[in-house]
């Protein structure tokens, strides 16, 4: 009898244990699954579309601040800016906010190294990944609008082959200034090294984007810095393979590359495309215009 109770008593003890076990176990795992399930229904339900932009090389995060004025005073709108630099040690500083109820906010993300070249490009990349993933923890969007001047876009056509995850958040519309995908190139038959990477994983870019690249011709060649050549370069990347390819050349006095986010018409651009959403147009299709800059 007492070495049955014993035995008894192993038993109650081992099950004993291992429900302990089981439980502490369990505990994490309907915490994260609590977490998770609740991240996501708050992401779909979000109403905010932020539009995030990224300056181009030697520029700051402030770079876009009239831009950002000059939309809200031309079309009597009060979108928020916030701003974001990530510094090399991957810490983050933050200028601005974003008012409550804002559906429709601007976040600028610049970075403490804002050097040029392929090898900083991709590194601005990383970083610009650190920041984006502290955005959709802390708002939780289900989509965005994206924009970059210059070597910006070069840092979002890398994010989106390298670190962008679409399923749980959609990438609606881009917009790139003089972006150079070739670098100074004029030739396309003279690919860069960062061409043909970015051609290569072009599979990676979500297929439902709209995309529109602006080039500047001051000279009906380049804008003073970037050829046009290398702007019409990222047809290899986006064309036949998004939903929709669309380059636009401005020319006149304001086409220069650091000036044509001031210049009239391309604000008119921006507003439409990234800030109204534009209009969806057929699938796989690409579209080149000009738009003349109105003399004075």
């Amino acid at each position: 009898m007492q070495l049955r109770n014993l035995k008894q008593n192993k038993n109650f003890k081992y099950l004993l244990s291992l429900g302990i076990i089981l439980i502490l176990l369990g505990i994490p795992s309907y915490l994260w699954t609590k977490s998770n399930v609740t991240t996501l229904a708050g992401r779909y339900n979000s109403p905010m579309s932020p539009v995030i932009m990224i300056p181009g090389s030697s520029a700051t995060a402030n770079r876009f601040d009239d831009l950002v004025k000059t939309v809200n005073r031309q079309y009597g709108e009060h979108h928020s800016l916030l701003k974001m630099t990530v510094h090399t040690n991957d810490t983050i500083t933050y200028t601005g906010s974003i008012r409550p109820n804002d559906t429709r906010p601007f976040i600028v993300v610049g970075f403490e190294n804002n050097k040029d070249g392929y090898a900083n490009i991709k590194k601005q990349a990383a970083w610009f990944n650190q920041a984006f993933n502290k955005l959709k923890a802390r708002y939780r969007f289900n989509n965005f609008n994206a924009f970059g001047h210059s070597n910006g876009g070069l840092i979002w056509t890398y994010f989106l082959e390298h670190y962008f995850d679409d399923s749980t958040i959609n990438v609606n519309q881009m917009l790139t200034v003089g972006t150079p995908y070739n670098f100074e190139e004029k030739n396309t038959s003279n690919r860069t090294q960062m061409l043909n990477d970015l051609v290569k994983d072009r599979s990676k870019i979500p297929t439902d984007l709209t995309y529109y690249s602006v080039a500047g011709t001051q000279l009906y060649t380049d804008d003073g810095i970037v050829p046009l050549g290398s702007v019409d370069a990222g047809k290899y990347i986006y064309e036949g393979h998004i939903k929709r390819y669309t380059l636009i050349t401005l020319t006149g006095d304001k086409a220069q590359h650091s000036d044509m986010i001031a210049n009239t018409q391309f604000i008119d651009i921006f507003h439409q495309y990234i800030v109204g959403n534009g209009i969806n147009n057929s699938s796989n299709s690409r579209t080149s215009k000009k738009v003349p800059d109105p003399q004075p």
